[in-house]
């Protein structure tokens, strides 16, 4: 949910520098039933309190990690599109933090308590004093005034950099001296 306020904030900003929403309808997207997949494993792995199934901690790692795959292949399926590299790094670099700790992402004391969390092991999140590649663990926390976030890592802050180009890119935006869409080819002649 987190990683929905970067494009949230994307939006208007390509709007005010001259993008058009229709724009992104124009999008072609490859292995988009991988998103919607992603998206069903997730829910598989770590249901909503209103759903009538609980899913046991070792599947729920599992599935995470499938679903992540998914995540990751979709991006790279559409790195053509301005932005979706930067994204894919995003996740390569969560990827790393991620299978190097047991399959679920460590995030630091420090960050926790800057965050006000106070977990052993939530979701796919694992609290950790000593992780594997504690450069690319959760290790930031966002503050209070920013919705539906806690602790994010530098992956995080590459996918939400990687969104953002994204959002400039597909909606057209024009940015001085940096042409976001690509030119349309000159017939030769």
């Amino acid at each position: 949910m987190a990683q929905l306020l970067p494009i949230a904030l994307a939006l208007p900003v390509a709007l005010l520098l001259g993008g058009r929403l229709g724009r992104v309808a124009e999008l072609r997207l490859r292995g988009l039933w991988l998103f919607f997949l992603a998206f069903g494993i997730q829910v598989v792995a770590f249901p909503f309190a209103f759903l009538p199934w609980t899913t046991g901690e070792s599947t729920a790692k599992a599935l995470w990690l499938v679903s992540y795959g998914c995540l990751l292949a979709a991006a790279v399926a559409n790195r053509r599109i301005l932005g979706a590299q930067v994204v894919a790094l995003g996740m390569a670099l969560n990827l790393a933090a991620i299978l190097s700790n047991g399959g679920r992402m460590p995030a630091t004391p420090e960050a926790m308590k800057a965050a006000g969390l106070d977990f052993a092991v939530k979701h796919n999140s694992v609290a950790s004093a000593d992780p594997s590649l504690p450069w690319l663990v959760d290790r930031f926390a966002a503050p209070d005034w920013v919705p539906l976030t806690n602790v994010f890592s530098v992956g995080d802050l590459v996918i939400a950099l990687g969104s953002v180009v994204l959002v400039l890119a597909a909606t057209g935006a024009r940015l001085p001296g940096l042409p976001l869409r690509p030119r349309a080819e000159q017939p030769s002649g």
